[in-house]
């Protein structure tokens, strides 16, 4: 193209020609030379994604012949700008795919950029030989890099991590056919189809009915609600998260203990410890020994017997 513009100057400058036609050569010989110098630099799609889209699909799509040619440079000559130009063109569709995923309350840039690194692993890999095109084969490590972003950052998904749990994730939007919840018949057909049980599919359907917030603010957001992201919370240096859980948990565990080793006790060990120690009106050792007949001290004794009993059972 640059030689085909230096050639058109070289006519008007050595030929003469009338001023009509002389115009209309330099307009499109600066057309010609401003094509071959433009430099495609879309945005990156954190920083402004209406604009990162607009860039992208003004890129033009590669003709079948165009494609193979530059995947034989790059596959065979090891062509780097061939490889770029190879991403380029097939930019808009990663975006095209992330939008499958908006349903998901995941940031869309994020998505964008994940599957773009799934599109340069598909072109490095690509053989023009195959007789397929790029997009065919670029389709499934786009989507690859898309799925394990979801499943490192969306919270719903973490807590899924058996196979078919995460293959009942991807697959359950896809699988609805209308907006609303699931009905019985709908539940046992998308487990059968997907081989989980109905109950794993109504869970994961009460999972996705729910979103994540975003820790920073949207961009979208007012000034006023903007200081409401969690980003702005002040930290609570009192409190431990991990302290709290463990907590919780020990108490959990000792209580389901603590009533399972009651259940191993006799009527008489349990009524004297839930007299003496559970009920709120606790009673004396004089008034069990009148209720039994039997000595203070002796209910002294049966009351530490089952203390021990318990603990060595709460302890194995």
């Amino acid at each position: 193209m640059a030689q085909d513009g230096e050639t058109s100057v070289k006519m008007l400058k050595y030929r003469p020609i009338n001023v009509v036609t002389r115009d209309k050569v330099i307009a499109e010989t600066v057309m010609t030379i401003g094509k071959s110098l433009q430099v495609v630099d879309p945005t990156t799609p954190g920083r402004d994604l209406s604009a990162y889209i607009a860039s992208v699909n003004s890129i033009a799509v590669l003709t079948p012949e165009r494609e193979r040619g530059l995947a034989e440079q790059y596959y065979y000559d090891d062509n780097v700008d061939a490889a770029r130009q190879l991403v380029m063109a097939h930019l808009r569709f990663v975006v095209h795919m992330a939008k499958t995923y908006s349903g998901y309350g995941l940031s869309q840039a994020d998505l964008i950029q994940e599957g773009n690194v799934g599109l340069m692993k598909a072109v490095k890999r690509f053989n023009p030989e195959v007789g397929v095109r790029l997009v065919s084969f670029a389709v499934h490590w786009i989507k690859a890099e898309m799925h394990e972003y979801i499943l490192r950052n969306w919270r719903i998904v973490k807590i899924a991590t058996t196979k078919a749990q995460r293959k009942l994730f991807f697959n359950l939007r896809s699988s609805k056919k209308r907006l609303g919840w699931l009905n019985n018949d709908e539940t046992e057909a998308v487990a059968e189809d997907l081989g989980v049980d109905a109950k794993v599919v109504r869970q994961m359907e009460g999972r996705m009915s729910s979103y994540d917030t975003s820790f920073d603010a949207e961009p979208s957001s007012d000034d006023d609600l903007a200081y409401r992201a969690p980003a702005f919370y002040l930290e609570d240096q009192s409190s431990n998260l991990a302290s709290n859980v463990e907590a919780a948990d020990w108490e959990e565990t000792t209580n389901s203990s603590l009533h399972i080793a009651l259940a191993e006790l006799d009527d008489r060990s349990k009524d004297i410890l839930n007299s003496r120690w559970l009920c709120d009106d606790k009673a004396t050792l004089h008034e069990l020994a009148g209720k039994y007949g039997i000595s203070a001290e002796r209910i002294r004794q049966l009351e530490k017997n089952a203390m021990n009993k318990i603990k060595g059972m709460m302890e194995a």
